[in-house]
């Protein structure tokens, strides 16, 4: 599932597509929004929340708010107009088309198009967005410390403690802090210290998509601060099971 960092890209290409554009045809193909129609309206621009997507559509009185999630096989592409697209069509979900161009969005895990004065419905459970504006390490430290017993690797996938991080960046900010990711939260020893590597990993990736990763992905490759080989367990509740990265000498478990 793609992380805030890739989602925060995913706005500023929309942005950079559609930002202020007239639309001349949506197409909707999603069963609850089939005959919504937002042709003549004007794309104020596309924000995010956590890893949530929200496009802004103004339309004569009408403000509404086009909210996607692209779970964990969506994307979006913006193609010039007569492009030939890069997904077969029958993934797409939405297309946004203004006289230059199209937004296409394929395999999105969500689509809900809702009045602005609702726009903050979906996301109200989400704590701290880790690439918001209002970015608050002091809340999400108190949230991560509601859950004493929690590993750290789960305190932080949920999304109610912090918004917008994932398995990627839980992995790459324990091993930055040296921290295994099986830490009870109460153990770690400067939860601040941890929140505020994630937040300064992933706002360099939300501006250059970061090319190689210390331990995410590397299982048996040499770590790169010691040497050793990386190693990867399947942690979380049954059924759930998703891949942790470590190193076992840099990261000794509790």
């Amino acid at each position: 599932m793609p992380e805030g960092d890739a989602v925060v890209r995913t706005a500023r290409r929309l942005d950079r597509g559609l930002a202020g554009q007239v639309l001349t045809a949506t197409d909707f193909r999603v069963p609850q929004h089939a005959t919504a129609d937002l042709s003549g309206g004007v794309v104020v621009g596309t924000h995010t929340r956590g890893k949530h997507l929200f496009t802004r559509v103004d339309r004569g009185d009408e403000r509404w708010s086009l909210h996607t999630h692209l779970k964990m096989e969506g994307s979006w592409r913006v193609y010039d107009s007569g492009q030939r697209w890069t997904r077969p069509a029958f993934q797409a979900r939405v297309v946004l088309t203004t006289a230059e161009r199209s937004a296409v969005g394929f395999s999105l895990g969500v689509v809900e198009l809702l009045p602005r004065a609702r726009e903050e419905e979906p996301v109200a459970h989400l704590g701290p967005d880790v690439l918001g504006q209002d970015w608050d390490p002091a809340e999400a430290v108190r949230r991560l410390r509601q859950h004493p017993d929690l590993t750290i690797r789960e305190a932080l996938l949920d999304q109610r403690n912090l918004a917008g991080i994932g398995t990627m960046w839980v992995a790459e900010t324990c091993f930055a802090v040296r921290v295994h990711p099986r830490t009870p939260v109460a153990v770690v020893p400067d939860l601040t210290a941890l929140v505020t590597k994630a937040q300064e990993l992933m706002a360099a990736s939300a501006v250059r998509m970061r090319q190689r990763m210390w331990v995410y992905g590397r299982r048996r490759n040499p770590c790169p601060r010691c040497g050793g080989p990386v190693e990867v367990e399947q942690l979380g509740p049954p059924g759930r099971e998703r891949p942790s990265y470590f190193c076992p000498r840099c990261q000794p478990a509790p």
